[in-house]
């Protein structure tokens, strides 16, 4: 070690490791220990050294303010507790206003409806994944529930588009549907139908009535055309 070395050691045990004789009556070390340490100690006893909060802007602003003094929406501040011992507090808090909303939640969901969209090999692992998207909306004015998504085995240029009543009592017509883009940009129907097929890469909802669709070209060569399309519902 080089003097320098020697000297930040002895710095340091001089400033951190003083004899506390305040500290004497309390269990554990009588000396401060490092002071950012002490904040990361999962322990529920009191910090050695607290930190001096005279002059904070925030204490302050509370002090000084009737209606946030007192408000309960402002998580309490515990100056003599470690990190560890906040994050305790905040995680059972967050925990008791979870669980009111998902015991009620968790009893008003029911299957509604099920259907079979693909079957899987007995090997898992081999099996690609085969859903992708999806993407939700949902239509306040008709009440209606879409569900956007394409299958990648064997309709990479079809987009699907489930829907579904609000009303879980209540069925609507054409249910689930799928719209295959496949050649429909071609300029004639006497162009090879696989020199422009498009298949979708992603499709969000634009408004209730029209949907946006990302597409590519299917063919494997440089500079795929994209097309940005905006499809009517109707």
């Amino acid at each position: 070690m080089t003097q320098k070395d020697i000297t930040f050691v002895a710095d340091f045990l001089t400033e951190h490791f003083n004899e506390a004789p305040e500290l004497y009556n309390r269990k554990g070390k009588y000396f401060n220990v490092e002071r950012v340490g002490q904040y990361l100690k999962d322990e529920d006893d009191d910090l050695v050294s607290p930190p001096n909060t005279e002059g904070n802007q925030w204490f302050n602003f509370l002090k000084d303010s009737t209606h946030l003094k007192e408000s309960p929406l402002l998580f309490p501040y515990y100056p003599e507790k470690s990190l560890h011992f906040v994050k305790r507090q905040m995680e059972g808090i967050i925990d008791q206003c979870l669980q009111k909303p998902a015991d009620v939640i968790g009893k008003a969901v029911h299957q509604a409806v099920c259907m079979s969209l693909y079957k899987i090999s007995q090997s898992e692992d081999s099996t690609p994944r085969l859903f992708k998207l999806p993407f939700l909306w949902n239509d306040k004015t008709s009440n209606l529930h879409y569900v956007l998504f394409t299958m990648l085995e064997n309709s990479i240029s079809k987009i699907h588009i489930l829907r579904r009543h609000t009303d879980t009592s209540r069925s609507v017509n054409n249910g689930i549907l799928a719209v295959e883009f496949g050649n429909f940009l071609n300029n004639s129907i006497n162009e090879i139908s696989e020199s422009r097929c498009y298949s979708c890469l992603d499709a969000h909802f634009y408004d209730d009535e029209t949907v946006t669709v990302v597409l590519k070209e299917s063919v494997q060569q440089e500079g795929k055309e994209r097309v940005l399309a905006q499809l009517p519902l109707s």
